[in-house]
């Protein structure tokens, strides 16, 4: 008699927990839509956190035209370099490359990784897919140590191909600032890398409840591995590493875009980053990650409320010191 078998119905929601493979996140998703050709994503370093006053925006909500007060964050966004074009074919297998078109001024990236010599390449007329590769410039901020860029594959949308094309040579080996890919207003998704809190047991790792104050020897454990059998299955809460995966947070507004640091940084700088001296954004509401750690934006693909703001009215942005001085 034949066996019968299926996949596992269920989400098993973030399993397995495990630390992210890097600190640079990696996108594996795209929006697919714009008339004209444009960069769809840029990187920045957190600075921190603060709160503003603005007329609120969201048409259902219980205060819509009034004032109110909504906690911000702060995303310094130095200018991205782009060094390289890469085309790529669909193949039964997912995407594969084709070849690579690199810049010439591209000295910076060698502490990265070991720049091509031949960066001419040869250029493709037959291609499904065109996308950039792209480096942060973190020498620029001084509240984070590192001066080794970080490398990241941004997709080009809108357009035709042959458009999408003409404007990656435009572009290529040139620097890009935010304000040439995102609006105040827009809605966008973060990709970051959270913090990393180690190895955590059972009950802070996943909230399962404590063991009676009578069981032998522990508490703060699971009752039982599960079945009697040779293994012991992936859906059983255990110990193990907690923090530092990556974590995508969908439809976060931009409030504001701006090129003065001085207006958005608290008296004393944030805490533990110090002052914001390059263009920066403003987004609504919280993000994973520490301060100092890279963030990922790309335009919201999940959003579809249809709420258009050209530019949310801010009346007042806190600079009050956030540590006492």
């Amino acid at each position: 008699m034949a066996q019968h078998s299926r996949p596992k119905r269920g989400s098993h929601a973030y399993s397995p927990r495990k630390r992210a493979a890097k600190e640079t996140p990696r996108i594996k998703a795209w929006p697919d839509n714009g008339e004209k050709p444009l960069l769809q994503g840029f990187a920045g370093y957190k600075a921190g956190m603060s709160h503003v006053l603005l007329v609120d925006y969201r048409p259902t909500s219980t205060t819509s035209g009034q004032e109110v007060f909504v906690p911000v964050t702060v995303v310094e966004t130095p200018p991205m370099k782009i060094a390289a074009i890469r085309f790529y074919e669909y193949t039964p297998y997912g995407l594969k490359t084709k070849t690579e078109l690199w810049a010439d001024n591209i000295d910076e990236l060698s502490k990265r990784l070991p720049v091509p010599k031949n960066k001419k390449g040869k250029e493709t007329e037959e291609f499904d897919e065109i996308r950039v590769l792209a480096y942060t410039e973190p020498w620029r901020i001084s509240g984070i140590p590192k001066k080794v860029p970080d490398l990241m594959e941004i997709r080009i949308g809108g357009g035709e191909l042959p458009q999408r094309l003409e404007y990656a040579k435009s572009i290529l080996g040139k620097e890009i600032g935010i304000k040439d890919v995102f609006k105040e207003g827009e809605m966008i998704d973060t990709i970051v890398v959270t913090k990393g809190k180690g190895f955590q047991g059972h009950v802070k790792r996943w909230g399962v409840k404590k063991l009676h104050h009578k069981n032998r020897k522990h508490r703060r454990m699971i009752g039982t591995l599960g079945p009697w059998l040779s293994w012991v299955r992936p859906t059983v809460p255990q110990a193990g590493q907690m923090g530092y995966h990556k974590r995508t947070e969908y439809n976060k507004r931009i409030l504001k875009i701006g090129d003065n640091g001085e207006e958005i940084t608290p008296d004393g700088g944030f805490l533990h980053y110090g002052v914001v001296r390059n263009e920066y954004v403003m987004l609504h509401g919280s993000i994973p990650g520490p301060v100092k750690r890279l963030i990922r934006m790309r335009p919201a693909v999940r959003y579809w409320k249809g709420v258009k703001v050209e530019k949310p009215e801010i009346t007042y942005v806190s600079t009050t010191s956030k540590q006492g001085v």
